[in-house]
């Protein structure tokens, strides 16, 4: 297990500086730069600004020493927000998104596997089909229709929740629903097809042979088993969630992680840009050695190699 932990952390660093390097020269390739759209800027200002924020240098000078100072936490100021670091705009943003991703999460996964095992213990059966419909809608409509939907209902309509900010418990409701609505479709199909070729095997079927109880087999057992595919899908579902979704943060409103990506590609705040992506890469890496680890834990036969 130690070797193996040692060998997964080797490759998560190797992974995250692939994703620094990809995204550095890809976005360092884009025509313009952060400064363009500077109201009435000189180009001796520019210069200036260029060479305070070591623009004017060579590309991979620029590499070299970002990289070096990412490996100590720092990712520089924002070229926007001028005088707020990075670093201080992702811990100050990533708990909002956190907060509102982290009730997503247990809400998708409380809902999702529950309602995939009683589709697959109701094979074909009204229950299955009504439990199939709800999840091929979640799956299939966008998260923004489902914003302005729940935004125009039980907002402006109804006037039941707030639609904007997270002041009280009620700004949460529409954002979790928007935010939790795909993971827990997806996770009720990925939860009734394991749960239905488990279900298949030849030792659930001597369990029922011998008598043992439906609710014992079905939840010691079968379970176990079939829960694999959704640990698999939770790692970068829990990675993107807290991070928060885009699209939900900038309909509600939300001050979170999401809208300020957002904010800095549409503005080239570059260093922005590569300190929220690095971040977003750390936790996704993080999530996947994790979940590979709760494997062997679920199910003991696992080799970890």
């Amino acid at each position: 297990m130690t070797k193996y932990v040692i060998k997964r952390i080797f490759m998560a660093l190797v992974t995250i500086w692939a994703v620094a390097t990809i995204t550095f020269f890809l976005m360092n390739m884009v025509p313009g730069g952060p400064f363009l759209s500077e109201k009435a800027i000189s180009p001796q200002a520019q210069a200036a600004l260029e060479a305070k924020y070591g623009l004017d240098k060579p590309l991979y000078e620029q590499y070299v020493t970002y990289l070096k100072d990412a490996s100590h936490g720092d990712f520089g100021d924002s070229l926007k927000q001028r005088g707020r670091s990075v670093m201080g705009i992702i811990l100050t943003k990533f708990p909002v998104s956190a907060r509102v991703g982290g009730v997503a999460i247990l809400v998708s996964l409380c809902i999702g596997i529950p309602l995939g095992c009683i589709a697959a213990l109701n094979r074909g059966k009204v229950l299955d089909n009504l439990i199939s419909v709800i999840a091929t809608g979640g799956i299939a409509i966008p998260s923004f229709v489902i914003c302005t939907l729940l935004m125009y209902f039980f907002g402006v309509r109804l006037k039941v929740f707030p639609t904007f900010g997270l002041s009280s418990w009620k700004h949460y409701v529409m954002p979790v629903i928007s935010l939790s609505l795909y993971p827990m479709a997806y996770i009720m199909r990925l939860m009734r097809s394991a749960m239905l070729d488990v279900l298949g095997q030849d030792y659930m079927r001597t369990a029922r042979a011998k008598g043992v109880n439906q609710f014992k087999s079905v939840f010691k057992h079968a379970l176990r088993n079939a829960i694999l595919p959704v640990i698999t899908y939770v790692g970068p579902m829990t990675a993107y969630t807290l991070v928060g979704s885009f699209i939900v943060e900038k309909i509600f409103t939300i001050p979170g992680l999401g809208s300020e990506f957002i904010g800095s590609i549409t503005s080239r705040d570059y260093t922005l840009i590569m300190g929220t992506t690095i971040f977003l890469a750390t936790i996704m890496v993080i999530m996947n050695v994790i979940v590979d680890i709760i494997y062997k834990l679920v199910d003991p036969r696992i080799k970890l190699n």
